[in-house]
């Protein structure tokens, strides 16, 4: 599979003790549950409050953007059935092989490695089933429990300048992070070592 065409639909990934599914109409309730919360609406750019109308709307756009292959978007559960969560993938940039990811979890479900677990598989399958060399998350330097999740899965900062993102509670400054390859380093890394070896040389 590359990344040349549409992203693959539908799809089910299962490891360390979480299922990853494609979202259904059945999840609704669920889906309002986990996302009608306001840490999440502080940390996205979800509607707040998040009722049902806005879930039926979200579960539109999921099944649309899955259906056209331009992002992965799966429900996190435990055990198939029912949603804890969610991770996703988009921005797919098939000239330069990277893409984008994302992930939340419900405030029942915190603090179980729920979150660790869904975005290493979802990684993991972006770089081995996808080919995708690289993969980046977005999150604001004050979301500490989402940058201890991308720390633990492996990805570091990048050192690009934040991105502006506007919420419910108003503009966030995103950093970019990156995960590393077995290489060692992020690309922005690899090129400043690079550099500094020509310029050694060069001395």
């Amino acid at each position: 599979m590359t990344t040349a065409g549409r992203l693959p639909y539908p799809i089910a990934l299962t490891g360390d003790g979480i299922s990853l599914r494609e979202w259904r109409d059945e999840d609704l309730d669920d889906l309002v549950r986990l996302l009608d919360e306001p840490e999440i609406a502080r940390w996205t750019p979800m509607p707040s409050p998040f009722d049902l109308e806005a879930g039926v709307a979200y579960l539109k756009r999921a099944r649309q953007s899955r259906a056209s292959g331009q992002r992965i978007q799966l429900a996190i559960t435990v055990d198939g059935t029912r949603p804890v969560g969610e991770v996703l993938l988009f921005g797919v940039d098939a000239g330069v092989r990277e893409a984008e990811l994302g992930y939340l979890i419900g405030a029942a479900y915190r603090r179980r490695g729920l979150a660790s677990a869904a975005l290493s598989l979802l990684s993991s399958y972006a770089r081995s089933t996808l080919g995708l060399s690289r993969l980046v998350l977005r999150i604001d330097p004050a979301n500490t429990a989402s940058c201890a999740v991308a720390r633990r899965c492996g990805y570091r900062l990048t050192g690009e300048p934040p991105i502006l993102q506007e919420g419910p509670y108003g503009p966030s400054s995103l950093d970019t992070w990156e995960l590393v390859s077995a290489g060692g380093g992020t690309r922005l890394e690899r090129l400043r070592n690079v550099a500094a070896r020509r310029y050694g040389r060069r001395g």
